[in-house]
């Protein structure tokens, strides 16, 4: 089969069967040193065709003895069994729960004859389960394995990435297939390797499992399934020495797909941050699958959450790669390409480049923990909906007790629009953008960028009110910061209303109207609200060369001779 063919069929298989954020997600993970504030943080985008934005809320609660939880599919919402509840569980704000235990994934599938289809616990309810119940990293690794070993696990191949204030790991984790014995699977459970990410680097992950070979016997930085290699060798994957084993080659074998679809986002974020990546072109160009990129890397300087958000906004700017530099882009120089994901011409096959910020995002978070405050302070979701190269995020502490209704689960979905849902007015926002990008988006950044470089600046005034309230009263420290996040998100919600209705007068029907400020539009010096001519910004150099070459002489102006 030919490699684009393979790309295709890949591509298209785990997105029929893996669900939402199957082939799709990416998360980067920044450890305290590699942080400008001492903060670990996350980044996770949910991305997805059928994914609503909105912001989950659980409250913590208590159950009596011999409550029963049930188990929903997240994908899909299927019932696929249920399990003992926990006596205590805690409160939950997206994915960061109420002691700074941050979760985000990456779907790779993996080899399809590993999947459970005897399995309870699928990769999301691993994580909102996890949430619920554990307080840190490593015992959420430990909690979230153990799950799956009693329970069985329901989803394919999984990076999942977990931080606390002090720690970030990387968990990656694969089934082992299903083989009834007497009525019973004999390999529930799962193999995984999980590592934890040296202090000072940053790591990341995109739809392709990236732990290679690992240390056979460091439990501080490195756990794995006590079955991890041995599992291997009796299913035939694998027959080399123990120190030799590559768990990402042997359960997630590259292909195609991984290296230009998967992790040319990774490179995209690690040649932000350190020299030299140029030597691994030819892997994320799917050209050679031994010149692999490293698992983490030393940034060469300190990241703040702005800083990692514009990593989410990457299209490959800059680079060979980059989406806005062919024919493909249109007149407007826009850096999405709409699905599918590949085309032919004649016989042959071609792709479209897949970067981090994508148009069908759900909704992405930057989350920090901050280990120096009190937990409801310290962990922040910096939470958006819709792609993130359009989506403003806005901080939620995760202390609070309350969501605003422009994020709450329920207020609209992907059949039903809401005017007062925050994901379909900047979905409004951002399809406007797309029609005329390179025009439009530079407004769409300036309110981004206003709007969250303003939180940024408050940020500090507000983490010192809380804490000054969190020592006479935590209750009134999480009342101060549930009014804060829900306020702050109803006011970008009324920015967003009020921006999608600018951009529409200042560039209907093709125009761009005169400013006397932003906002403020130039009339014709009648004052009858008839506006002076408008700008007619046109087409590009290159979108009219391409148009010339391609209608030869059919649009060319020429004299009238009046000969016949």
């Amino acid at each position: 089969m030919k490699k684009t063919k393979l790309f295709a069929a890949l591509l298209a298989g785990a997105l029929l069967s893996g669900g939402p954020s199957a082939m799709a997600c990416t998360n980067i993970l920044v450890t305290k040193g590699a942080s400008k504030t001492g903060s670990t943080m996350i980044s996770y985008s949910a991305d997805s065709h059928t994914l609503y934005g909105e912001l989950y809320y659980r409250p913590a609660a208590d159950y009596p003895a011999g409550t029963m939880m049930k188990v929903y599919e997240w994908d899909s919402g299927k019932l696929l069994g249920e399990i003992p509840q926990a006596a205590h569980t805690y409160s939950v704000v997206g994915n960061m729960n109420e002691h700074q235990l941050l979760i985000g994934e990456s779907t790779w599938g993996g080899l399809h004859q590993l999947v459970d289809t005897t399995g309870i616990i699928d990769y999301g309810s691993l994580m909102y389960i996890a949430l619920q119940r554990c307080r840190t990293a490593r015992e959420a690794v430990e909690f979230m394995t153990k799950l799956v070993a009693e329970y069985g696990y329901a989803s394919s191949g999984e990076s999942i990435s977990v931080a606390d204030p002090n720690e970030v790991w990387v968990l990656e984790i694969i089934g082992k297939g299903t083989k009834i014995v007497d009525g019973k699977n004999v390999n529930k459970g799962a193999v995984w390797v999980a590592r934890r990410i040296p202090d000072g680097m940053i790591s990341a992950h995109a739809n392709q499992a990236r732990i290679t070979t690992f240390p056979l016997n460091d439990p501080e930085n490195c756990i794995y399934s006590p079955d991890v290699i041995s599992f291997a060798r009796e299913a035939g994957l694998y027959t080399g020495k123990d120190k030799d084993f590559d768990f990402a080659a042997v359960y997630n074998p590259f292909d195609y797909s991984g290296m230009r679809g998967c992790e040319g986002r990774v490179w995209s974020v690690f040649r932000q941050v350190t020299d030299g990546m140029d030597k691994y072109l030819d892997h994320v160009t799917g050209r050679n699958p031994k010149n692999r990129l490293p698992l983490w890397v030393k940034p060469n300087h300190k990241l703040t959450v702005k800083d990692v958000a514009e990593f989410m906004r990457n299209h490959y700017e800059g680079t060979e790669l980059d989406m806005t530099c062919d024919p493909g882009a249109g007149a407007f120089k826009l850096p999405y390409r709409w699905r599918p994901m590949t085309f032919k011409v004649g016989d042959e096959e071609f792709f479209n480049e897949r970067a981090i910020a994508t148009q069908q995002t759900g909704w992405w978070y930057v989350g920090e923990c901050r280990g120096w405050l009190p937990d409801p302070i310290g962990g922040v979701l910096w939470f958006g909906v819709d792609d993130a190269a359009g989506s403003p995020l806005t901080p939620f502490y995760c202390g609070i007790d309350r969501i605003p209704n422009a994020y709450a689960v329920g207020n609209g979905n992907m059949t039903t629009y809401s005017e007062t849902s925050m994901f379909w007015v900047v979905n409004r926002v951002t399809n406007f953008a797309y029609q005329r990008y390179n025009i439009i988006q530079p407004d769409v950044k300036r309110a981004m960028d206003r709007f969250e470089n303003r939180c940024f600046a408050e940020q500090p005034a507000v983490d010192g009110a809380a804490e000054m309230l969190y020592k006479q009263n935590p209750k009134l420290a999480i009342d101060f910061l549930t009014d804060y996040s829900v306020n702050t998100a109803q006011r970008l919600f009324d920015t967003w209303v009020a921006l999608d209705r600018y951009l529409l007068v200042k560039y209907i029907d093709g125009n761009v109207k005169k400013e006397d400020a932003e906002g403020v539009f130039t009339d014709n010096g009648q004052g009858r609200g008839i506006p002076a001519m408008p700008d007619f910004p046109g087409y590009s150099e290159e979108w009219k060369a391409m148009v010339k070459e391609a209608t030869g002489d059919r649009l060319k102006v020429v004299e009238a001779t009046g000969k016949k």
